[in-house]
């Protein structure tokens, strides 16, 4: 039986090959082609169609990487083609395809003579309907051929220069194949997909199933049934011979799976964000011709930033999405600007992804999204569930976490709790890909591998080609109908993510609940890679804090237009930024480059709007005030407010110690030792000693970094065993000693890497401040910054969004162990009780907590370092070359409370400004661990102050915030400012008075 089915199997592999699938297109005509080379970058079609095409030859080399090639097809369609009712005239074309996965290589769009797409050109989607050129039998359109290079190169991970167009060389990478008129049969296609949908079936089978055999021998009849040498003429006998074992019916316990089209596109990755702006109009053309043929198929669109682009450079193809959104079968979903990063955007940033992008979708569609949609991003922060459900959303999915390394996820359908208690339905389709084609391989896994069988019977699965784009096929389309309802198979049925969500909400038992972060036990890297990109990350995001702050302030307080269209322009700028690819570092070099310039200009605008406004409030004088954007008090000055700054504390004393120096401003008392290692560091308010006996702090450290695989994302446990301690200092000097400062310049080499760090100790600071300068020369290198701390912390906080979360510094499960490699926002911080130690960086994400007790004294050292810069070699092999500053500061006899403190201290400096007059704060708050995150005026254009704030310390806190101007009222709102009920929030007319659980966020509006 073994060979009867194995003999079987050749034969129909060959007979698909050889006999059916060329049967599909039995008459073919070249098509006569001409061309225009646009000389650098794309340009908008109408301007495309008015060049001068010359001749061009069939199977011609073309395209040099990252350029655009336009191609004018033309021809005549003879009579006699497509007159039968299963016959149809098609144009294909085959750009020099390379792989059969679109996304990764050339691709095209095809468009009409008037400027209108058509649809696009790819790998398995290579034709064009007669009907859709709108010409008769005439054939005349245009093909816009992009040169995409393959820099994923068979995921060889090999250092490529194709990711900057600079490096990435003038010679052709493809060749054009055949472009053609050609007749197609509709019924042998038809027979394909019915041969498709069975024999993958019968693979996934069990071989002692009937079921298996039967189909084995309807594939047996329907060959012996094909004539070989005239398949159109029998395919419909041999569709016949199949149609019994297609027309069994599934199992009334087959599992439920709604399948959703789907595209992910990545909005930057292997390829820059103006080739994305075509990736989109490419897919969503096919998508919506597809509707055209097919009612009943559906698609999710997860990102408004993609629209915005499709509206703003295809307003034609966004017409026609409107338009299908109305009927119900284009759907925007997760409501987000961008499927952004989630562990390392601020938490007014990932509240600005929900505003901006919920609010696209219902001023343009009138769409209010229900589902957070992130199947791609690396790993979910424990801030999310109640983000989700603040901006009025109540579902959320991912994919991601299929790929940990180490531990599974224990259900695919659940209750998410965050940080604050809020809990949010779940899902992770066990299909365990976004971009399915619904093959019976990914049904049958997607049955076998769902975790929650006898609770639930429903699961998701979103089928297309993403990640570079393309989207369903009509292949795709045809394997979904014939897996209805199919003996052997899961249940398939088209739908949208919205009504999945509502079926299996209803038809799940009581839920399980995950609490905490979902920590993807991968890709840990991309809390380091690209590090500039990340300063430009965290200082955009504190700079549109102050912008938004102080146009405000003026608006109030001097009657100042608000500028909201720049600030909403900047911010969605900043919000794209954060895209899943983009800020985590795991991009081409000219992605990372255009986010440099991106990140430039942001500060520009900002500053200028922060001038703008201050001189606004301040007028016109020679009196410095201190413009104090924090939410606590500094230097004397309110939060929030504009005032002269108070000089405070005793004077900085620093003297010579043994080749070292000793710094003391009578609040911390540091020692550095003749290498610039901090030897020893104390608080005078609890006499203790930070640093563990007979070690160092400020020790930098650089480890071989080699990962297996995905460079630029990952770091995996072996780097710790491969390291260089920098305990030898080049020389250590005194810069600047006074009454107000302190700073001590220490010089040494990290590899073949200079390194400059600026230790400093402020007068009235309770931290000691460093400052390192590296000019970054390494490769598959990682430099960290460690603390080796006295202190028994058998857990450390790391800030998160709205919040702090903890993580176990001890190895006790394999959950624990993964975690070698952790993501902290402006600080983290370790403690015993009665005393603690937070250490705050101005631009780092990646960190790493160990203990180890000590032999000498049994006591427990807690390390913890501070990931500075890696040097990956893919996808960009000059990944962090260059000068970097990185600033970190050590707190020693910190409370969460001084952590908190000291994350806004480290990342929003003094802005001094010269006026006539201050300014009191627009809004006070009476307890300091209710934290202000956000002041700006509301979205409407009322002229209405909006306040975000959070419960700060993890512990149940009350207060009130009250208005320092005329409110009429004041009442809570979700984030997209319209008003809901909010626990613990007693509103009056110009106070609310709050009581507000851990973590809480809180969202005040006060009218004017």
């Amino acid at each position: 039986m073994h060979d009867d089915r194995r003999l079987t199997e050749v034969r129909l592999e060959r007979f698909l090959r050889e006999r059916i699938t060329p049967a599909i297109y039995p008459r073919t005509i070249p098509l006569a082609l001409s061309s225009w080379v646009v000389p650098d970058e794309p340009v908008p079609a109408m301007e495309a169609l008015r060049q001068d095409f010359a001749p061009q030859e069939h199977g011609a080399a073309w395209g040099r990487p990252w350029s655009t090639l336009w191609l004018r097809l033309q021809g005549d369609v003879p009579d006699s083609w497509g007159t039968s009712a299963d016959t149809s005239v098609e144009v294909v074309v085959d750009l020099g395809f390379t792989a059969e996965i679109p996304g990764f290589q050339c691709e095209g769009i095809a468009w009409r003579p008037d400027g209108t797409i058509i649809k696009a050109i790819s790998p398995r989607n290579q034709y064009i309907p007669l009907k859709l050129l709108g010409s008769g039998m005439a054939v005349d359109f245009y093909v816009e051929a992009a040169a995409n290079p393959d820099v994923a190169q068979g995921w060889t991970f090999a250092a490529t220069p194709y990711g900057d167009k600079a490096t990435s060389g003038n010679e052709p990478k493809y060749r054009l194949g055949s472009i053609v008129i050609a007749e197609r049969n509709q019924t042998v296609w038809e027979l394909q997909q019915d041969i498709a949908t069975l024999n993958g079936l019968m693979h996934e089978l069990p071989m002692e199933l009937p079921r298996r055999h039967n189909i084995l021998r309807a594939l047996e009849r329907m060959l012996d049934i094909l004539d070989p040498d005239d398949v159109p003429g029998t395919a419909s006998a041999g569709r016949a011979a199949l149609a019994e074992a297609l027309a069994q019916p599934a199992y009334a316990s087959a599992h439920q799976l709604v399948a959703t089209g789907h595209a992910h596109i990545d909005s930057a990755w292997l390829w820059p964000v103006r080739e994305t702006v075509r990736k989109c109009a490419r897919t969503f053309s096919n998508v919506v011709a597809l509707m055209d043929e097919d009612p009943e198929f559906v698609f999710s669109c997860s990102s408004a930033q993609q629209l915005a682009w499709i509206k703003e450079a295809y307003p034609e193809l966004f017409g026609r999405i409107r338009e299908k959104i109305r009927t119900g079968q284009f759907i925007p979903v997760g409501g987000m600007w961008v499927e952004s990063d989630t562990n390392m955007p601020g938490g007014e940033a990932m509240a600005r992804q929900f505003l901006e992008g919920k609010s696209f979708f219902l001023d343009e569609f009138g769409v209010d999204c229900q589902e957070a949609w992130l199947p791609d991003s690396f790993g979910y922060s424990a801030a999310l569930p109640q983000i989700v459900k603040a901006a009025g959303s109540q579902y959320f999915l991912t994919q991601k976490i299929s790929w940990n390394q180490i531990n599974r996820m224990p259900h695919h359908t659940f209750d998410w709790e965050g940080i604050d208690g809020t809990r949010i339905f779940t899902h992770f389709p066990p299909v365990d890909t976004y971009n399915s084609d619904l093959s019976a391989r990914d049904l049958a896994h997607a049955e076998r591998n769902y975790r929650d069988h006898g609770n639930g019977t429903t699961s998701l699965v979103p089928f297309g080609y993403g990640d570079g784009g393309g989207g369903p096929t009509r292949e795709m389309l045809a394997a979904a109908r014939r897996a209805a309802d199919l003996e052997g198979s899961t249940k398939v049925q088209l739908g949208s993510s919205a009504g999945f969500f509502a079926r299996a909400q209803a038809d799940a038992g009581p839920l399980p609940v995950w609490v905490g972060e979902m920590y993807l036990e991968l890709h840990r890297g991309t809390y380091t890679s690209q590090a500039k990109t990340k300063r430009g990350n965290r200082r955009s995001e504190h700079l549109l804090r102050e912008a938004e702050l102080w146009c405000a302030t003026a608006a109030v307080r001097a009657g100042q237009p608000y500028p909201a269209a720049e600030l909403k322009r900047l911010w969605r700028l900043v919000l794209l930024q954060q895209f899943h690819d983009i800020l985590p570092g795991s991009s081409i070099a000219w992605v990372h480059q255009d986010a440099e310039r991106n990140y430039a200009a942001v500060a520009r605008g900002l500053e200028a709007l922060i001038a703008d406004a201050a001189a606004a409030v301040l007028g016109t004088g020679e009196t410095e005030f201190l413009l104090n954007a924090a939410p606590h008090q500094r230097l004397g000055v309110p939060s929030l407010a504009i005032a002269a700054p108070v000089r405070i504390g005793p004077e900085v004393t620093i003297s010579a110690n043994d080749g070292g120096y000793i710094l003391d401003n009578g609040i911390i008392r540091a020692v550095l030792d003749a290498d610039g290692l901090l030897a020893s560091l104390t608080d005078y308010a609890s006499g203790r000693e930070a640093i563990a006996p007979g070690q160092h702090g400020n020790l930098l450290e650089l480890h071989r970094d080699t990962p297996n695989e995905w460079d630029a994302w990952d770091i995996d446990a072996f780097y710790r065993r491969n390291v260089v301690r920098l305990t030898e200092a080049r020389s250590v000097a005194l810069e600047y000693g006074g009454p107000d400062a302190a700073v001590v310049v220490v010089e040494r080499l990290a590899g073949s890497s200079p390194v400059t760090q600026r230790i400093s100790l402020a007068a009235g600071a309770d931290s000691l401040s460093i400052s390192t300068v590296v000019d970054w020369q390494e490769r598959e290198k990682l430099l960290k910054l460690g603390f080796p701390l006295d202190v028994k912390a058998d857990r450390s906080a790391a800030e998160t969004q709205f919040g702090h979360v903890f993580r176990p510094t001890h190895l006790n499960t394999s959950w624990e162990a993964a975690k070698f490699e952790i993501c902290a926002h402006r600080w983290i911080h370790i403690a015993e009780p009665g005393y603690g130690v937070a250490v705050s960086n101005a631009s780092s994400y990646g960190h790493d907590v160990t203990r180890d007790v000590r032999a000498d004294d049994g006591g427990t050292t807690t390390t913890v370092r501070i990931s500075l810069l890696r040097a990956p070699k893919f996808p960009d092999p000059g990944a962090d070359r260059g000068t970097h500053e990185l600033t970190v500061t050590i707190r020693p006899g910190a409370s969460i409370a001084d952590a908190v403190e000291e994350g806004y201290r480290t990342n929003l400096a003094p802005r001094l400004v010269k006026g006539a007059h201050g300014a009191d704060p627009l809004v006070a708050v009476s307890n300091p661990a209710l934290v202000i995150e956000a002041v700006k005026l509301a979205e409407d254009g009322s002229g209405d102050v909006v306040v975000r704030l959070y419960e700060s310390l993890g512990e149940r806190s009350a207060g009130r915030v009250s208005a320092n101007f005329e409110a009429g009222s004041v009442y809570a709102v979700d984030l997209l400012e319209r008003p809901v009920d909010a626990p613990g929030v007693t509103a009056g007319r110009d106070t609310a008075g709050l009581v507000l659980r851990p973590f809480q966020l809180v969202t005040l509006r006060f009218t004017r």
